[in-house]
Formats: structure tokens, C-alpha cells, sequence
């Protein structure tokens, strides 16, 4: 099956890849007329909203191209903090760029709950089938921002199956054998390995 993921971030493809390509699928980034789509993103919907909504918005925008046939990729993720239910969730990026990591940080401290998990959902559609995954990564806040590496809060999460690094610290070939996102794809593979009902 040809795979268009339709995001503008090219660690994600990677990652797809990795799980879907010795499945005997390819995956590459949704390109139309050059350009990667923005989409509208729902956020008050939460995560599954925002995936459902791109996938229907990505399916449409393909239809009658040279594109149709193919299926599409979506995938939207956010953290949440256990001292606030379902926040930040699909606002992640927005709360990120409106107080920053440091902002994050004082807010768990003030719940006293450092607990989170990052949270992805992942949808797959041909004009036939849809197949959707999710996947959790626990983990809890750090009380500073370790490490440059990945993006987002990276640098403040610190992952339980990691050995107490932030995602920021573990690089980038530990973080996507255990994040969310890979959960997510693992979880789509196996969709696909099984026979359809």
C-alpha cells in the first residue's frame, strides 16, 4: 500500500517507516502541488477529534488528484499532565509556546502531582477501510529541562521505560523504540498484519 502521511515533521516519517516498510508498504509525506497541507485542527475536540477531522480533510484534498487511490496517514499527539484532567491534550503546542517548559514546570509543581503521559493517535484510511491505534508513553515532569534533543517537551518528560533521562536526554533511536508515536504505528501494523473482519 502507498502511505501519505500527512505531517510537516520528518521525524515522523521516519518513524512510520520503521514499522510500516517491512510490512510491504511505503510511506512518504502528503506533497500537493509541492507544498505539505496545513489542515484545520479542532483542538476543543481533543486528540481523536483533530486526527479525525485531518484524515477526512487530507482524503478530501486528494480526490480526483493523481494522489487519489493512495491512503493516508494522520497522526496527532500532546502530552497530559496527571494534576490537570485532559490538559494540555491537543493544545499542547499552544500551551508550550504561551508559557514555555519553565511555565509547565511550576504549574505541576503547584498541583504536586508530577505524573503525564504522552498520548498519540494514529489513523490509516484507503477509501475502503480505516484503521485507528493509540499509544501512551507514562512517564512524569522533570523540575528542570534536561537535554536538546527531540522537540516540544521533550526536554521536561522523562519517560518510565527510559533509564531517568528526559526524552531530551535519551536521543532520539531510544525515544522512538518506547514513545507514544511508535506505540501508535505498532499498533496500526498490527491492524494490517491481521485478517480483515
Amino acid at each position: 500500500m502507498r502511505i501519505l502521511f500527512a505531517t510537516g515533521n520528518e521525524n515522523k516519517i521516519v518513524e512510520a517507516r520503521e514499522v510500516l516498510v517491512p510490512l510491504g508498504h511505503s510511506v512518504e509525506g502528503l506533497v500537493i502541488n509541492g507544498l505539505r497541507p496545513n489542515f484545520d485542527e479542532p483542538k476543543h475536540l481533543g486528540l481523536d477529534g483533530v486526527a479525525e477531522s485531518k484524515i477526512r480533510q487530507a482524503m478530501e484534498l486528494i480526490q480526483g488528484s493523481e494522489l487519489e487511490g493512495s491512503a493516508i496517514l494522520v497522526e496527532d499527539s500532546g502530552i497530559f499532565l496527571d494534576g490537570f484532567p485532559e490538559w494540555p491534550g491537543a493544545e499542547s503546542s499552544d500551551v508550550e509556546k504561551e508559557i514555555g517548559l519553565n511555565g509547565i514546570i511550576e504549574k505541576v509543581k503547584e498541583s504536586g502531582n508530577s505524573g503525564a503521559e504522552y498520548r498519540a493517535v494514529a489513523i490509516l484510511s484507503n477509501e475502503n477501510q480505516v484503521w485507528k491505534s493509540k499509544g501512551i508513553c507514562r512517564g512524569k515532569i522533570s523540575d528542570h529541562p534536561r537535554g536538546s534533543n527531540g522537540f516540544g517537551y521533550d526536554p521536561i518528560f522523562i519517560p518510565e521505560e527510559g533509564d531517568g533521562g528526559t526524552f531530551g536526554e535519551l536521543g532520539n533511536e531510544v525515544k522512538n523504540q518506547i514513545s507514544h508515536r511508535k506505540k501508535a504505528m505498532l499498533g496500526l501494523s498490527n491492524l494490517l498484519k491481521s485478517p480483515s473482519r
